[in-house]
């Protein structure tokens, strides 16, 4: 069943086309990456979805079968989409805790409680520095907390811009493990916009690559797996 469909997504700045035509699908339960150089959209493609950009007329973005073009960005995230911003823009000025409680206050409070619980349990981390301010956890804690903030507030697909953006490897592992537990166990939809491939690759069920505002390239892991030019341009030795 698919979850997401985008079709014909076009958006411009200034004159300047961001977005040509963008088809995507995402099927329920499955973790599907959007990849590509800076520039190429990724970001914008997110920020679409999510209301925070207006697409040109034509355009349809459907999720669960309902167009959501012109619902506002709240009324989005309200019906199940939960946006983990490149960033991460928490709230510096709260606690870990306050951040995570903010992020569930439409869930039941028993329920939310337990959901906090299980963000500590799957980032040890964040469980240290639960009473810390969000502006002064490391790159790397601020990261899960955002995906902790998305988690937590019970929505049916994430998606999650850059995730590995300046992080040490050994925590973008650590980062990127727990997240393909928890779309796994928890069988949750995932869109996933990283420019580094060889991150998104593993966590991958389908992909999609941007070029220039375009879909250049698409398919299974497996079918892009032995295809040249993405080998070429994204797997090539350095």
């Amino acid at each position: 069943m698919n979850l997401l469909n985008i079709e014909n997504l076009s958006v411009e700045y200034n004159g300047i086309h961001a977005l040509r035509s963008v088809n995507i699908t995402v099927e329920k339960g499955k973790v599907v990456s959007i990849v590509g150089p800076n520039g190429a959209g990724k970001t914008t493609l997110l920020r679409t979805i999510s209301g925070l950009v207006k697409p040109e007329l034509n355009s349809k973005i459907t999720f669960k079968g309902k167009n959501i073009i012109g619902i506002p960005a709240y009324k989005i995230a309200g019906l199940g989409i939960a946006h983990v911003p490149e960033g991460r823009q928490i709230f510096p000025g709260l606690t870990v805790n306050e951040n995570l409680e903010i992020a569930s206050t439409r869930i039941p409070s028993q329920k939310r409680n337990k959901m906090i619980d299980e963000i500590y349990e799957l980032f040890s981390e964040l469980a240290a520095r639960k009473n810390q301010l969000g502006g002064i956890l490391s790159g790397g804690e601020q990261q899960m907390l955002a995906i902790g903030r998305a988690l937590v507030s019970d929505s049916e697909m994430f998606m999650i811009d850059e995730p590995s953006m300046g992080l040490a490897p050994v925590i973008i592992l650590k980062i990127l493990r727990t997240l393909k537990t928890i779309m796994k166990t928890k069988d949750l939809t995932l869109l996933l916009v990283e420019q580094n491939t060889r991150l998104a690759i593993p966590l991958s069920n389908y992909i999609y690559v941007l070029t220039q505002g375009r879909i250049s390239l698409q398919g299974s892991v497996d079918e892009l797996k032995y295809n040249e030019k993405l080998r070429d341009l994204y797997f090539a030795k350095k």
